[in-house]
């Protein structure tokens, strides 16, 4: 092997957890988790996110392991189609800080949390996903999560996974709550 190559066990891939069920965030959260038990660094920028999350106090608690920052404005996201420019603008800031910690080679997962979901709603394109995933170093693992990835985001990953909702406690009413939704 030349120096520039990287072993099958230590390449690094490209997953998407998509899909209208609940659980996308909270898988890309356990793989932080689980790599940090490794000592392995994790990156998240959350996209339409900036209320406070769990998971924000919980990574306080865990740097340098995982690392969080929020792209989005505080309270419930209400995407206007054209979207705002603010939330355009906050959206791209997010992709450039994203691309700089996964280029700078701090961590060893970046993981792009709702990124789909701001693609959906016109915040990011398409074009400039894909270019972070082309741009990718081999020994970084890269995760985007969000509802309605296209069909070429889902050919250009080496994982997939669907999170299909079958029930939800939404439908009786049941709010999000501290701890087990946000």
């Amino acid at each position: 092997m030349t120096g520039k190559e990287v072993s099958p066990l230590s390449r690094r891939y490209v997953q998407v957890y998509t899909g209208n069920g609940k659980g996308k965030t909270t898988a890309a959260l356990g793989l932080a988790f689980r790599a940090m038990g490794r000592g392995l660094r994790t990156y998240i920028g959350q996209f339409m996110k900036g209320q406070l999350y769990g998971e924000l106090e919980a990574a306080k608690k865990v740097e340098p392991y995982i690392i969080i920052e929020q792209y989005g404005k505080k309270g419930f996201v209400h995407v206007k189609n054209p979207p705002q420019q603010k939330d355009i603008d906050m959206a791209q800031n997010g992709l450039g800080k994203a691309r700089q910690a996964m280029l700078k080679g701090w961590y060893n997962i970046v993981v792009l949390d709702e990124v789909i979901t701001a693609h959906y709603f016109n915040l990011v394109s398409l074009a400039d996903i894909l270019d972070i995933i082309e741009s990718k170093p081999k020994h970084i693992e890269l995760v985007l999560t969000g509802r309605y990835a296209p069909p070429e985001l889902v050919e250009a990953a080496d994982l997939v996974t669907e999170m299909v909702e079958i029930k939800h406690y939404y439908q009786r009413g049941v709010a999000a709550r501290d701890g087990i939704e946000r």
